[in-house]
């Protein structure tokens, strides 16, 4: 077995233990622990519970591995290989019980920054639905037995997702942003999970993704999916405290790159 299907394989192991525990504590009720950007951005003490579990399994698995999680301290680990862990993305849609949450669990190798990473193995998986979207670097993106694959045509416009930062200050420009995209969008899909909007890309589901202000936890796992799906994905502007990251088959893609990047 490869070094890259092991990660996988583990990831995707340990996303599913996670993200059954965070189901379980929806069901038991949200206790929020803290407030982070802003009143709005918030963590549950379910966040801190299930990104310490994905932490303990990861490193019983592979001691020397670094990790970068959402909730907790960086590691840099020995290996040159490193977890980038989201425990619950979507924070906000677990508390009031919107179903459209997930754990992003991706192994990158090489400095833990995403414009230096080569991502290895991403996972992402929606406890609401049970899906689970794997992908591995050479190996495909899948969702269980079934390979994925981006959009190619898009003749009635392009159906689209985003999302928008939490602070109040800049959602005039998001919103500006989504007047400049709507001449090539059939429809707009604002879901709030950012790990699922691109596997949703690289199934097909959605044409195209765009956001500013991602962390790397926010869009490690779900990056890989679509290009292993044959789509790509592209940061903008990754100087400032907010890049536009853009994702979508290779036409759409262009297309936003085409639009989004004057802004940048």
């Amino acid at each position: 077995m490869s070094v890259v299907t092991e990660l996988v394989e583990l990831a995707a192991t340990v996303a599913r233990e996670a993200g059954d525990l965070a189901r379980a504590r929806r069901e038991e009720g949200v206790h929020l622990a803290a407030t982070k950007s802003s009143i709005a951005d918030i963590v549950t003490d379910a966040d801190r519970e299930v990104e310490e579990l994905i932490r303990a399994r990861l490193r019983a698995a592979r001691p020397g591995d670094g990790f970068l999680g959402e909730e907790s301290d960086a590691d840099p680990g020995s290996t040159g290989i490193t977890w980038v862990v989201d425990p619950i993305d979507g924070t906000v849609n677990y508390a009031y019980g919107i179903p459209s949450y997930a754990v992003g669990i991706a192994a990158v190798e090489g400095v833990a920054e995403p414009e230096a990473w080569e991502a290895l193995a991403g996972v992402v998986y929606a406890p609401a639905s049970g899906e689970l979207f794997t992908a591995g670097r050479g190996k495909g993106a899948w969702l269980g037995d079934r390979r994925l694959a981006v959009t190619v045509d898009t003749p009635a416009g392009a159906l689209l997702a985003t999302g928008f930062g939490y602070d109040p200050a800049t959602h005039d420009g998001d919103l500006a942003t989504v007047r400049s995209i709507m001449p090539i969008a059939r429809d707009l899909r604002r879901a709030g999970a950012a790990s699922l909007d691109l596997a949703y890309v690289a199934a097909g589901r959605l044409d195209g993704y765009f956001e500013r202000g991602l962390k790397p936890w926010d869009f490690a796992a779900g990056a890989l999916l679509v290009s292993e799906a044959g789509g790509r994905v592209t940061r903008l502007d990754t100087e400032s405290t907010r890049p536009m990251l853009i994702s979508g088959g290779i036409e759409v893609h262009a297309r936003l790159r085409d639009i989004l990047g004057d802004e940048t």
